[in-house]
């Protein structure tokens, strides 16, 4: 059975290669501004599976479709990806020095011999970033190119000096709860 990443995050490839998951990358062409909700679980949720979805419906045959979405949350405010360096810096001074939830949603749909199935979830971990200098943040801009992660970071890179906790699930703050992919895979005979 095809295993179909359906995403075009590097990040995302190389957790599922970690896990020794064969699988192919397909691009989802989902639009992501089309999703109007404004509860923070449901928005990641509805990404995931709108993601997967779009791919799923344009493919066939027995497969397996995974689609995620992470989201930085402080106080309310949903951090997406940094658009320049000023947003970058503003993120970063935002969630320094305090706690924000990272939501990774996951949605798998399969297809085995004409049988359909789905499953969905979100993935809540919380994070305490111990605080931050305006060069700290500069420094950490310059070097590490923050601009396709969500809130500006990735707790995998050099970001990691500046974590103090971090309650909930590593691999889905990198951007993949392997565990739970793994686990419904199996569970489900794709594996």
């Amino acid at each position: 059975m095809r295993i179909i990443l359906a995403s075009n995050s590097p990040r995302r490839a190389s957790i599922m290669q970690l896990a020794n998951i064969d699988f192919e990358v397909i691009k989802s062409d989902f639009d992501e501004s089309s999703i109007k909700e404004s509860d923070i679980e449901k928005l990641s949720e509805e990404l995931a599976y709108q993601k997967a979805f779009k791919v799923y419906d344009n493919t066939q045959g027995d497969r397996a479709v995974i689609g995620s979405d992470t989201l930085v949350v402080k106080d309310g405010k949903i951090f997406g990806k940094p658009k320049d360096r000023l947003d970058a810096i503003k993120m970063l001074k935002s969630i320094q020095g305090g706690e924000h939830t990272v939501y990774t949603s996951v949605a798998i749909l399969i297809e085995d011999r004409g049988r359909e199935s789905e499953y969905k979830e979100v993935v809540k971990t919380d994070i305490v970033v111990n605080p931050m200098t305006d060069e700290e943040i500069s420094e950490y801009i310059d070097l590490e190119e923050p601009y396709d992660k969500a809130g500006a970071y990735a707790i995998q890179s050099s970001f990691c000096k500046y974590i103090d906790v971090i309650s909930g699930n590593y691999m889905g703050v990198v951007g993949l709860p392997i565990d739970r992919i793994y686990k419904v895979l199996k569970d489900y005979g794709v594996l």
